[in-house]
This record gives C-alpha cells, sequence and structure tokens, in this order.
C-alpha cells in the first residue's frame, strides 16, 4: 500500500510523468497560437478592423476621404437612406436582377446538369466546354458583352443587320429596360455554368437503382424526374438559391463595366447606389450607412434559406 501511495504522489513517477505532459501539451499551444499570430492579424486587418471602421463611420457625417473631426449623426444616415426613394428604387432593381437572373440559372442550369449527367461520349468534353464561361473574370466577361451590345461595331448589330433583322445599328444598352435585361443575361451567361455542376454534384448522390426500378415499372422519364429526381435534388438546389442570391443581390462588377448604372440609373444595383454616394458624392458615412443596411438584406435572405435548409433536412430525416 506505502508503494502504491508512493508512486501516485505528487513526487513519484506518476506525478512526474504528468508534469512532463503537461509541459509539452503547454508548449505546443505556444507553439500553435504563435503560428495563429500572423493569420489573426491579416484577418484582423483585411476583415474585422474594416468592419468594425465602417460601422463607426456610419455614425457620422463625413464627407472627406482624409482623418478630421466629424459630427455623430446617430443613426440619421440610415433614416436618410431609408426614406430615399432613389435607395428603394435600387432596392427594387436589385431584387428583379436577383429573381429573375437567379430563377433563369436554376432552370437552365438544372437542364444542361441533366445532360452532363447522361452517359453520352466525350462527356469530359461537354463539361470542360460548360465551365468555360464560369472560369472567365467577371470583368472580362461583363467588358465582353459590352462590345457585343455595342451601337457602332457590336457583333450583335451586324448579325442582326447581315441576316436582314433591322436595316439599321441600335443602341441597345441606352435603352433602361433592354440594358438591365442585357446585363442579366450576361450574369446568366457566366454563373449558369456554376450552378449546373452544382445540381451535377446533386445528381450524382441519387442510387441508380431508384431510376431502374421506375423504369421495371413502367415510370416514364418526366414522372421518373418529377417523383425522383427533384425531390432528391431539393437539398442542392436550396444550397443553389443560397449562393447564387446573395451573390445576385451584391452585384457590382459586371454593372459597372457593362453600363455603370445607366441609362438614366435603369441599371442601378443597391451596390453600386452604395458605391456612387460613398466615392463619388464622397458621402463616406452615408455609403458607410447603405453598406450596411445591404448586410441586412443579404443576413434577411440568408435567414429563410437557412430555415428552408434546416427543414429540408428535418423532412429528409437528416
Amino acid at each position: 500500500m506505502a508503494g502504491r501511495a508512493e508512486t501516485a504522489a505528487p513526487g513519484g513517477p506518476v506525478g512526474t510523468r504528468r508534469r512532463l505532459a503537461w509541459r509539452a501539451r503547454t508548449r505546443e499551444l505556444r507553439f500553435a497560437a504563435l503560428l495563429l499570430i500572423p493569420s489573426i492579424i491579416v484577418v484582423f486587418g483585411i476583415v474585422i478592423y474594416p468592419i468594425l471602421r465602417t460601422l463607426y463611420t456610419s455614425f457620422y457625417d463625413v464627407n472627406s476621404p482624409f482623418p478630421g473631426s466629424y459630427p455623430f449623426v446617430g443613426f440619421d444616415n440610415y433614416t436618410q437612406a431609408l426614406g430615399n426613394p432613389d435607395f428603394w428604387s435600387a432596392v427594387r432593381r436589385t431584387a428583379y436582377f436577383t429573381v429573375v437572373s437567379t430563377g433563369l440559372e436554376l432552370v437552365l442550369g438544372l437542364g444542361i446538369a441533366l445532360l452532363l449527367a447522361a452517359p453520352l461520349k466525350a462527356r469530359w468534353l461537354f463539361r470542360s466546354i460548360v465551365v468555360l464561361p464560369w472560369a472567365l473574370p467577371t470583368i472580362v466577361n461583363g467588358a465582353l458583352w459590352r462590345y457585343i451590345f455595342n451601337a457602332q461595331y457590336g457583333v450583335l448589330n451586324a448579325i442582326f443587320t447581315q441576316i436582314g433583322l433591322q436595316n439599321h445599328y441600335h443602341a441597345w444598352l441606352n435603352s433602361q429596360t433592354f440594358a438591365l435585361h442585357a446585363v442579366i443575361f450576361a450574369d446568366v451567361w457566366k454563373n449558369t455554368s456554376l450552378v449546373a455542376f452544382l445540381l451535377l454534384a446533386g445528381l450524382t448522390t441519387i442510387p441508380r437503382e431508384l431510376y431502374e426500378a421506375a423504369k421495371v415499372d413502367g415510370v416514364s422519364a418526366w414522372h421518373a424526374f418529377l417523383r425522383i429526381t427533384l425531390p432528391m435534388l431539393k437539398p442542392a438546389i436550396v444550397v443553389v438559391l443560397v449562393l447564387r442570391t446573395i451573390e445576385a443581390f451584391k452585384v457590382f462588377d459586371i454593372i459597372y463595366v457593362m453600363t455603370r448604372g445607366g441609362p438614366a440609373n435603369g441599371t442601378q444595383s443597391v451596390a453600386l447606389y452604395t458605391y456612387q454616394q460613398a466615392f463619388s458624392n464622397e458621402l463616406f458615412g452615408y455609403g458607410a450607412a447603405l453598406a450596411y443596411l445591404i448586410v441586412v438584406f443579404i443576413a434577411a435572405f440568408a435567414i429563410v434559406y437557412m430555415r428552408a435548409i434546416r427543414s429540408e433536412d428535418t423532412a429528409m430525416g437528416w
């Protein structure tokens, strides 16, 4: 009994091993902390500090890019934005852009995903071709379609004139309605391939035995799509809706490159409106408030979709 007590005592072999293990664990934690310090500094400088600084700026009447003493206005910038009809016009245009572009990308992406999942020869070649629009940078994509719709040397005018659909060149991007839909078309052309590959990943998880059993039971391809493919693909569809809705509501670069928000603000998105107020008009406090309002809208979308995902997971028994 005395020997066991000595062994378990603080000065015994067991206590010594525990102290050595604790010291080794402490050294590992210190080394891990040292490795994390550069990442923490970068994240704080690039992400956390700008977020906090923007929030701070939104409560002041900052009208210059230079440091100085600016008056505190509280929530005046937010109330001014919410009471500004130009802001709500930009929100409506952005909502329309989001709904139409996301809906078209979902429908077209699903069709392309079904084709890519089919047992075709050289399927790898078709998949490589489909991914090309998404691999193109957004700025390049916007510049490409701006040249296509150009009023003087655009490809679209040249084709329509040569095949006799029109007698003279049209300034396509000078029409508010057409310019907005042209931007939507350019966004759909680029991002449909991303949607297609996300849905294709969902299609690969559906057991082939379900289709074989449906075929044996005499179920048509259309009814198999409605009863098997769509229900099993709902989680992937919800994920696509989450990603594309958030990205579409933040649209800025393709509109800036193609139309600069014109004509007559006909394609001005809420992100472009925020940029113009903050950097063109130098209303930095007002622009910071607008930026946080965009965050609120996106957070609302995210909450709705996350609830949809949770309810879908519950229905699937996950």
